[in-house]
Parts: C-alpha cells; structure tokens; sequence
C-alpha cells in the first residue's frame, strides 16, 4: 500500500519518533508538507494564526495517513507568542526536531510606495519571525545533538521582481540565516538548509489582484520543465531534508522551480 502523496510503503516511515513545526501550515506548502512529514511518520505540529478551521482540516488529514499532531495558533510577529507556541508543542506532542519556517506573506508595493512600515513589515513576516521560532527550538535540539531547520525562502530572492523589493529581500536574508546558522549548529548535528521554490500553484495566489498575477503560460516559458509546480513538489524536498538520509546536506539552498534558475 502507498501514500497518495509520496508513493512510499506505509512501512517505510523515516521520521517516525521525531516531531516536526511546520509554521504557515494550515494552506498552501505548509499542508502539502505537513501531510507529507506525517506520511513519513513524524508527529507534526500544524502552526497557523487564526485558521482554526483549514488546520483542523489538515489535522484530519495527517490523522488518516496514521500519525498524530497537534495545531497550534500564534502570532508570530510577538516574541511571547512565539514561547507559548513552543512551550505548548514541547508539553503536548514532545521537543520540536523538525523544524519548517514556511509561514509569510506576499506584500506587493512599488518602490514609491515603499515606505519604512512596508519595509520593516515585510522583514518581519518573512525574515524576523523564523529567526524567532529557529531561537525557541534549537537549545532543545542542541542538548539533544539531532535537528532540521528547513527554511522556505523564494526564487524572486535571486530573480527578483518588481513590486517585491522588500519581500525579495527578505527571502535572501533568509538563504544568508540558513547558512550562517548551518555554521552555528553543525557541530550539535544539527542540518540546516533552504528550499527555493518558484511559481508554485497555490489557492493565495487567487488573492491577488489581476493586475499583479502572472499568466500561467509566461511563468511556464521560463522554466525547463513545462508545467506550474505543486506544494507536494516543495513538500518531497523538505521530507529529504528533514530525514536520515539528509545528515551530511547542511548550508544549501535547494531551487524547486522547474529548472527557472540553473543554481
């Protein structure tokens, strides 16, 4: 029998025992890759901010594919929030090994209406909260000598793209952390690394406004592989990188965009 989402034998259950955070994990990347750490066995803490309904939805799903977890709402922009959050899984479902910093935003802001508040909120929300939540969980991972971070950064941080100046900054600010960090926490056998995605399908990109949206065919054009990536492509790449079979990739940034950039 396999999983629907990873093709592996129900048996063959890698992360079984460890606990994985996924933050931003009630739509989009974040479920595709909750489910597919609980397909490969892990208990998984489902982190969103007022989404109760879409992550018990995800909850339901991780429970069918027979792993268990928690969800657990919180604010990532407070620091307390963020201790609570941490607190709360390390008391229900055990010390976070796994860690995915998925959760952010797509502010769109021509740079004449970049102000210093668009600014330091984009930072924020897809740089400053992954150093928070990375800070909460690693001296548990360091006393315990095992732990992933795996932080989702974007292709529009090597790219570029006009509008997301500050949100393409801050996606690579985080391929920097990444690697500063895999420097820090080597020696506690701790792997830390960055998945690059490209022009995903999502359902936030309905969201936008049709003026900021790409046409499928154009985003398509640019890549080698002639077809819109999926969450569950992203979400194969950080099972790797989460796994035993990833304890020597540290420091590395990981493109899943269809061949768009040769990296």
């Amino acid at each position: 029998m396999t999983t629907p989402l990873l093709g592996l034998p129900l048996t063959a259950r890698p992360l079984q025992g460890r606990v994985a955070l996924v933050t931003g994990a009630a739509t989009g990347i974040g479920a595709a890759t909750t489910r597919a750490l609980a397909a490969a066995g892990a208990t998984v803490a489902i982190g969103h901010f007022t989404q109760i309904d879409k992550a018990c939805g995800v909850l339901a799903e991780v429970r069918r594919l027979g792993s268990d977890g928690i969800e657990v709402s919180a604010d990532l922009t407070d620091p307390d929030a963020v201790g609570l959050m941490v607190s709360q899984v390390t008391g229900e479902v055990g010390p976070v090994d796994i860690l995915v910093n998925n959760a952010g935003a797509y502010p769109r802001h021509s740079w004449e209406e970049t102000d210093e508040r668009a600014w330091a909120s984009a930072l924020d929300v897809n740089l400053t909260i992954h150093y928070r939540v990375s800070h909460a969980v690693t001296s548990g991972m360091v006393r315990r000598q095992w732990g992933r971070i795996i932080n989702v950064s974007s292709v529009n941080a090597r790219a570029g793209r006009p509008g997301l100046t500050a949100y393409s900054t801050a996606k690579a600010g985080l391929i920097g952390f990444s690697r500063s960090l895999a420097r820090e926490l080597g020696p506690h056998g701790i792997c830390v690394n960055t998945v690059v995605p490209g022009a995903i399908q999502v359902e936030a990109e309905n969201t936008l406004p049709t003026h900021h949206r790409a046409r499928p065919e154009d985003q398509i054009s640019r890549q080698c592989i002639p077809r819109r990536g999926q969450p569950d492509d992203v979400a194969a790449a950080i099972v790797y990188l989460a796994g035993p079979s990833a304890s020597f990739v540290t420091g590395q940034s990981l493109h899943i965009d269809g061949g768009w950039l040769m990296n």
